[in-house]
């Protein structure tokens, strides 16, 4: 048997070999650091035996598939100590997640964040006993027999769930067993020392709000103590960025119990949402887009046919007009594909570019309702290009250009990943393979990296997504970019090619911020609250030392503002020195301080976000300087940061 390793190497073996056994037998370093195996592509378990020719990848805490097992590890030993702890607790499933794990749990009677400190110290105990992980599969009635016989109602459901016929496995660790499909650690004592239950939350079963609510336990594990400590500061600065505080704080926006999901932009907000909206039509308009605005409500013929009434009923608000159905758009794209249809269309049209900044409205659960990041109703940066055949790689490019220039902008590296046709999808072989190489070949072109997702795509083509990180490291998915056939199949569009015969256009979607609410927020989170000088609400504030400079304090706001700057005036017979805290708090980039001296004068003592004191300047000078730093959109750091 021969096993090819990641590096090209191989090994020969007489024998079938577990993955474990290849790793000691390669080093017994690497097979102590070993967490799963990766064999022709496809996760599998250390204790799996090769017993063919293969490629085989050693998966450590260092791979996002070697550290996903370490965690799943971690939430079983998490399960066994909540089950030494809350013997009549009944648990229900225990994933690994992007950021750790969790499990959900029927308690019999409430747990509180205090208590985690208790399953934590039983973990460690299970831990330091050093139990092995050993696996076993059953026929489906006695995986049934035993989970009853243990009490364990959701995993009978689960169970009852599986197709018939398909072999059920069980991880058993010393009195411990549960229903998983792994892969898993060799032993307990492999999870370490560096995991951390971090939270509890409510979760209902399934994710069914009509279900029993049950207890989340957030956790997360690490392969080193330094990573694990690195992540918890990560987080703890997450809390003091959470757009939700921030926003209400700065007043930009607000949620109400009359209307949970849909966001309320306050004045502050709006300019901020405003502003940002006005770079995104400046943007395209250079890059040769035209703008357009859909209805917010059309007809069930149109969803219908659009193939969201059967897809996506359930995520739309619907209604009845005229004893017709209707619902409220949860997406922008057919109605982009009307006004495509509205005129005929010639080759020499294309490629047309229409973008559309258009409010749409989505079903969430409550349970799923986070801020500005998971909400009801949003308004879509959208844009659909309609094109031929031959323009998809350069079309790809210009979108892909536009995006990071959006992204670099604001300070995010990004990192990109192209997803390739799923099982389950619609169209040719020749459709499939000329979109995909068309996705490959621009960003090759371009030179940006890109991590393959293999059937990872949408059902009606390939896509690429733009996964940015904000400042604290955390990673959001905002831009993508979809190729699509089958709208333009569905609404039956031409155009007329150079031939004069018909053709059917290949139709791109795309987004630049994603939602413009959820981008808002990723941004308060980002920048935490101190937007660069172009993007502020309140660019500058002027702070008269008292009331007798409060003439002179109006004289400058009122010629900032005639300059375009956004101003306020603090006239408060409060202490300046409480003015500048205050104005501080709430991040204005600029502080213009006035009494005797810059009245005499005709100047202005410059505080700022960025240097603190800058000293005195002419009224004019600053304007000029400020104007400049807005038309530019340049991002200044404060002193100590990098």
């Amino acid at each position: 048997m021969k096993v090819t390793l990641k590096d090209g190497s191989f090994k020969e073996y007489e024998q079938p070999m577990s993955v474990i056994d290849i790793a000691a037998s390669i080093s017994p370093g690497l097979a102590r650091m070993a967490c799963a195996g990766e064999i022709d592509g496809e996760s599998v378990d250390l204790r799996y035996v090769a017993d063919r020719d293969c490629q085989l990848n050693i998966l450590t805490a260092k791979d996002e598939k070697g550290l996903a097992a370490l965690r799943h590890t971690a939430s079983h030993v998490m399960a066994q100590a909540v089950k030494r702890l809350y013997p009549d607790a009944k648990l229900a499933i225990g994933p690994s997640i992007a950021d750790g794990f969790y499990y959900d749990i029927d308690f019999a009677s409430p747990i509180t964040a205090e208590d985690l400190e208790k399953i934590e110290g039983e973990m460690k105990k299970i831990i330091k006993e050093a139990l092995p992980l050993e696996r076993f599969a059953l026929p489906r009635e006695e995986a049934l027999a035993l989970m009853r016989e243990k009490e364990e109602p959701y995993k009978v459901e689960l169970i009852e769930d599986l197709p018939e016929g398909e072999e059920i496995s069980f991880y058993k660790q010393g009195e411990f067993t549960d229903l998983c499909a792994g892969p898993h650690l060799m032993n307990t004592k492999d999870v370490g020392k560096a995991y951390k239950l971090t939270s509890i939350a409510g979760a209902y079963w399934r994710g069914n709000e009509h279900n029993k609510m049950l207890t989340r336990i957030y956790a997360t594990a690490f392969g080193k103590k330094e990573e694990l400590d690195a992540y918890l500061t990560m987080m703890e600065e997450a809390k003091k960025r959470d757009h939700r505080k921030l926003g209400k704080e700065l007043g930009l926006f607000m949620m109400h119990d009359a209307g949970p999901g849909f966001p309320f932009f306050l004045p502050k907000g709006m300019v901020l949402k405003n502003t940002l909206m006005e770079y995104w039509r400046e943007i395209h308009k250079k890059a040769g887009y035209v703008e357009i605005s859909t209805p917010i409500m059309l007809n069930r013929s149109l969803w219908e046919t659009s193939g969201h009434w059967d897809h996506y009923k359930n995520n739309m608000y619907t209604t009845v007009i005229d004893e017709q159905d209707f619902a409220i758009k949860p997406m922008n794209c057919p109605g982009g594909v009307l006004v495509y249809a509205s005129e005929p269309r010639s080759y020499r049209d294309l490629p047309l570019r229409m973008g559309e900044i258009g409010l749409v409205h989505r079903h969430e659960k409550s349970g799923q309702l986070h801020g500005l990041m998971r909400v009801r109703c949003f308004n879509q940066d959208d844009a659909h290009i309609f094109m031929t055949p031959e323009q998809i790689k350069e079309e790809i490019k210009g979108v892909a250009r536009l995006i990071n220039e959006v992204y670099t902008l604001f300070g995010f590296k990004y990192h990109v990943e192209l997803s390739t046709r799923p099982e389950d999808s619609m169209g040719s072989d020749e459709d499939w393979e000329m979109a995909t190489e068309g996705l490959r070949s621009a960003l090759d072109e371009l030179g940006l990296d890109y991590v393959v997702n293999e059937g990872d795509g949408a059902f009606y083509g390939p896509k690429i997504d733009f996964h940015l990180v904000d400042a604290i490291g955390r990673t959001w998915q905002c831009g993508t970019i979809q190729l699509d056939f089958q709208l333009p199949q569905r609404f039956e569009l031409e155009y007329q090619g150079a031939d004069g015969e018909k053709h059917r256009p290949i139709m791109i979607h795309r987004v630049a911020f994603g939602s413009i609410e959820r981008f808002i927020g990723i941004l308060i989170e980002h920048f935490a609250g101190a937007f660069p000088t172009w993007l502020a609400p309140v660019q500058v504030k002027v702070l008269p030392i008292s009331d007798k400079f409060a003439e002179y304090g109006e004289k400058v706001r009122k010629q900032l503002d005639d300059a375009g700057i956004r101003v306020e005036l603090d006239t408060r017979s409060e202490k300046i020195g409480y003015k500048i805290r205050e104005a501080q708090m709430q991040k204005i980039p600029y502080m213009l301080i006035v009494g005797q001296k810059e009245q005499e004068e005709g100047l202005v003592a410059v505080r700022s976000r960025f240097e603190g004191d800058e000293g005195q300047k002419s009224l004019e000078a600053f304007i000029q300087d400020v104007k400049e730093e807005i038309r530019t959109k340049a991002v200044r750091e404060a002193k100590g940061q990098q």
